[in-house]
């Protein structure tokens, strides 16, 4: 299909032919008639004409439209109001018209693409902000436990979530891990969170939070997004420790005397997989010796990845803890393996969310107001 069906250059040389055609027509005329030579005042007169004609043929259909068109390219460029503009022609100046008009197009798509996405990006900047504030900025000093905890989100929302919190006597201690990450993620992580707060102060066992916030999230939460979670419980009368799992990954436990580093299996069935998932999550204990540690983690951290495209993976984790536990503090063990675990991924993009606590038996230490801030990865090692 032809865009140009009527062409100014075209029609340019045809009245040039058109003038010449007249020019023989009246030489013709005079040498059928016998005369010697031709008036020239004939010849002005008939040049005269023509070059009128063109002239205002060629301002009509030219210099005006295409002041037209110019004037608003000078007011696109200027940054000043710009219209678009409309014509049936369908030649050069149809042409230009039409150019500029998908031009501007394009600008005005792209001019909302970017507003739209600089208001999006400020919405998911105060989502994020609104997920920090959710999440821990500092852990509570307890008697007899130290803790440490970090996290390190792969996007501006992240899936991870976890808390320390101490209600009454008994201490609890989360971390989970939602399918996926991102913004859908992050949704559900801000939940959970919210969630584990408000039942908290209704139940005293960990087992009744997690029926409770499992039973919720069911009801609201699409069939393809759950969250893994355990939930740990220290009972500060009784010193005993006691846990949930929710089809989350390995509980480590570190034994002090031994050295032995052990990967218990948390158990149970993800949040929001079932409706009822009474029967299907159970509470344990831990049994806690003088200088063991407990090491909780989301799989961000076992599946990240090197350039050689391997698995950082569970005995990697098991054998930093095993080379820390027994020389470093809570913090010192958090560090470390921070710092192996970034390490290990250098040069790799990290592709999930990874969170790690550390809580390590230690009957010398005792509460105090000042609380232990949660600090960034690979900081404040002891």
């Amino acid at each position: 299909m032809r865009v140009i069906r009527k062409s100014i250059v075209r029609k340019l040389f045809l009245n040039l032919f058109l003038f010449g055609l007249l020019i023989s027509a009246i030489a013709y005329y005079f040498f059928l008639t016998e005369a010697n030579e031709i008036p020239y005042n004939y010849l002005i007169v008939a040049l005269s004409v023509f070059l009128v004609y063109f002239l205002i043929s060629y301002w009509v259909d030219v210099i005006k439209p295409l002041r037209a068109i110019l004037g608003q390219m000078q007011a696109l460029l200027a940054g000043k109001p710009y219209r678009r503009i409309f014509t049936p022609r369908v030649d050069e100046i149809g042409i230009i018209a039409h150019f500029f008009n998908q031009v501007t197009k394009g600008l005005g798509e792209a001019s909302f693409d970017i507003k739209d996405r600089e208001r999006m990006l400020e919405e998911l900047n105060v989502a994020s902000q609104l997920q920090r504030d959710i999440l821990p900025l500092e852990t509570p000093s307890i008697d007899g436990l130290q803790i440490s905890a970090k996290n390190l989100p792969a996007t501006e929302l992240g899936g991870d979530s976890f808390n320390i919190f101490t209600i009454k006597d008994k201490t609890f201690i989360y971390i989970g891990d939602v399918t996926g990450h991102g913004v859908a993620a992050g949704l559900i992580m801000t939940m959970v969170s919210s969630l584990v707060g408000v039942f908290a102060d209704q139940y005293d066992t960990a087992y009744d939070i997690m029926v409770n916030v499992n039973a919720y999230i069911k009801k609201h939460v699409k069939k393809s997004m759950f969250m893994t979670m355990v939930m740990l419980c220290w009972d500060q009368k009784t010193k005993k420790m006691t846990y949930v799992g929710a089809g989350h990954e390995h509980i480590i436990v570190y034994r002090n005397d031994t050295g032995v580093c052990d990967a218990v299996l948390s158990g149970g069935i993800a949040l929001g997989m079932l409706s009822d998932n009474s029967k299907h999550i159970f509470e344990k204990e831990i049994d806690l010796a003088e200088g063991d540690s407990v090491i909780l983690y989301t799989d961000g951290i076992t599946e990240a990845r090197n350039i050689s495209n391997e698995l950082y993976g569970l005995e990697n984790l098991k054998n930093a803890v095993k080379d820390y536990s027994s020389t470093y503090s809570a913090e010192g063990v958090n560090y470390h393996i921070a710092k192996d675990v970034s390490e290990f991924m250098k040069g790799h993009k990290q592709e999930d969310d990874m969170t790690l606590i550390v809580i390590k038996r230690d009957s010398a230490f005792k509460a105090s107001p000042k609380k232990t801030k949660i600090t960034d990865w690979e900081k404040d090692a002891n």
